[in-house]
């Protein structure tokens, strides 16, 4: 364990005082985490011009995926849309895919996105691959009914945050690697990329209770891993040791400084660069795991929010399609 750490920004360090932190997370933690009940998604829909429509997806083995697709309604639905698959944190081991959900939600109010919501099968009961390719073939779902959804196929962003984050990272190596479909960009939010769980960012969020420490970083992926070895590690399952990062489409990765993914998000980011492609990344100085999930109201996450909203818009506009 590393004593020093980066200072939490102050506001968030008063909100985080009224939360009941973790102290570890192993399977009696776990089974008690997953009774909880789900997030509200009606109450996020309210006022919202929005359609909603539960479909699933055939996954390996015969497995049903659900999925939540969430598009503009009324005058607001055009055709043409983009389109963002979301994929939901968790830490490989909990959570739904209505976790996080207000997160992607803003795209459909701000840019008319169709959002489709991944409820990829969780480890350990679901390990190794099983995870990421639940999500890839959700993509090619959504490529193959991209006229009944309305979408432009040229603009579909794949999406996620912290464990979703990991998972999107994943999904965009296999759509390169397997050459379909077409991924407009790729958005990382403290994401989870790196199994070996050993950089000085690690090492500095040991012990003691918090939002995400290495010892609940390190159960969550040996849920996953089960009995992997190092050496057996698909890249596609932990992004960072894919030993290729060229060819990937436009990406943006963000992180707070006091969190234990730091490290591995920025090079994650230093890598893209080294093979050529581009990359934004931001490190919110003071944020901890998953600040702007849990305090949208913070000011640090009300900017965290809006530069992603603002990298988005870049992304989505005909001008920057034009040039890519």
């Amino acid at each position: 364990m590393t004593s020093v750490r980066p200072d939490m920004d102050p506001e968030l360090r008063v909100l985080l005082a009224d939360m009941p932190l973790m102290t570890r997370l192993d399977p009696e933690v776990l089974a008690q985490l997953r009774r909880l009940p789900s997030a509200p998604v009606e109450s996020l829909l309210e006022g919202r011009q929005v359609d909603r429509r539960e479909v699933t997806v055939p996954g390996e083995g015969g497995a049903r995926i659900p999925l939540s697709v969430f598009s503009p309604s009324g005058a607001t639905r055009v055709t043409g849309a983009p389109c963002v698959l979301w994929m939901h944190g968790g830490g490989m081991v909990m959570g739904d895919r209505f976790s996080q959900i207000d997160i992607p939600l803003e795209w459909l109010d701000l840019f008319g996105a169709v959002i489709i919501s991944v409820d990829y099968r969780l480890a350990p009961e679901a390990a190794g691959m099983t995870p990421v390719d639940d999500c890839y073939r959700s993509l090619l779902w959504v490529e193959e009914h991209a006229d009944e959804l309305g979408i432009d196929p040229a603009r579909i962003v794949v999406a996620g945050v912290s464990a979703g984050g990991g998972l999107a990272a994943g999904v965009t190596l296999m759509a390169r690697d397997r050459g379909t479909p077409p991924i407009a960009a790729q958005m990382l939010v403290c994401p989870m990329l790196d199994h070996r769980n050993v950089t000085t960012s690690s090492r500095q969020y040991s012990g003691g209770p918090g939002v995400w420490t290495r010892e609940m970083n390190d159960f969550g992926w040996r849920s996953v891993l089960g009995g992997l070895r190092d050496d057996e590690v698909p890249g596609y399952v932990s992004p960072a040791v894919a030993e290729d990062l060229s060819g990937l489409p436009t990406t943006y990765i963000d992180a707070g400084s006091a969190e234990v993914f730091r490290d591995e998000d920025v090079t994650y980011a230093t890598r893209i660069w080294a093979a050529g492609g581009q990359a934004e990344l931001h490190i919110w100085a003071g944020g901890f795991h998953g600040f702007d999930a849990l305090y949208p109201q913070a000011r640090i996450s009300a900017g965290a929010r809006r530069t992603r909203n603002d990298w988005l818009a870049r992304v989505l506009s005909p001008t920057d399609r034009a040039s890519s």
